[in-house]
């Protein structure tokens, strides 16, 4: 199962993608009581955006499959209540941007805004395009009971001139529209990619920046499920993106960060891939 959410004829659609290819793909339309079943609630309104079930979407054929591009693909959760991200969760990805090994997860906020389309492109305004960088890494989305529902990729989109401006780094990555998410979810009982060692790799205009196994995480998933838990409910929806191996722009000596119409592209296998052309202005 590969549950996407997909904008059909205006509505905010989940299906399980039957096939996808060259930015093409075709899939099974799911009554909201599925999706409830696997992230533990009934109605996902508030998380997927107002999903339509199969019997109410009349883009879907008798037999409840529809066809969609890459361009309908919509963030895998659109409006997840809270979104913790990662910093400094791989050693070597530590060590390039000169920090020592830390003993609790480095946790900072991303809000429902920065989320883009797996495949959207991004428009950075000129201010905040100055220092832009690519963070390949592997999301978890929250179910029932703060267990892990399944697994998607995702971009850290960052401005690191913004994000060094304090010792906070919330103001660096939350551009509007900028972390490309999806592109669907995979569900945990059907894949682990840290047990697995799936590989994560990004490239920036087909060079290859990143290439690392996600079994290295310092904190894998369950671990941060569990501190986060501590002092946060973690609710269905919720994401957790546990962050970025070495390889990104601003670690790079000199640094090389995005330009105008570059492309990123990130994928995790076994989850698939996103991509983001980015603008600048």
């Amino acid at each position: 199962m590969r549950l996407a959410t997909v904008d059909i004829a205006g509505q905010h659609t989940v299906v399980d993608v039957v096939e996808f290819k060259d930015g093409h793909g075709r899939g099974r339309v799911l009554a909201d009581g599925c999706v409830g079943q696997l992230l533990g609630r009934g109605d996902l309104s508030s998380v997927l955006g107002d999903a339509t079930p199969a019997q109410h979407s009349a883009a879907a054929t008798p037999r409840g499959m529809v066809e969609f591009t890459s361009a309908q693909l919509l963030p895998v959760v659109p409006r997840p209540g809270k979104i913790f991200c990662v910093g400094l969760n791989y050693r070597e990805h530590i060590e390039e941007m000169g920090h020592e090994i830390p003993e609790h997860p480095t946790l900072f906020a991303k809000y429902a805004s920065a989320l883009a389309a797996p495949f959207a492109q991004v428009n950075l305004p000129a201010a905040l395009g100055q220092q832009a960088d690519y963070e390949g890494e592997l999301a978890v989305v929250v179910g029932a009971g703060g267990r892990i529902a399944g697994y998607a990729v995702m971009n850290d989109f960052s401005q690191r001139d913004l994000q060094y401006r304090t010792q906070q780094w919330l103001q660096g990555k939350n551009a509007d529209a900028s972390s490309a998410f999806g592109p669907w979810l995979t569900p945990a009982q059907e894949a682990d990619p840290v047990a697995d060692g799936a590989m994560l790799r990004t490239w920036v205009n087909g060079e290859l920046r990143q290439e690392h196994s996600v079994s290295d995480l310092v904190f894998p998933p369950a671990e941060l499920v569990e501190y986060i838990s501590q002092f946060a409910r973690l609710e269905p929806g919720d994401a957790i993106v546990t962050g970025t191996p070495e390889g990104v722009g601003h670690g790079m000596k000199p640094p090389r960060y995005l330009a105008d119409g570059d492309e990123v592209r990130i994928s995790i296998e076994g989850l698939g891939e996103v991509s983001s052309t980015v603008r600048m202005g």
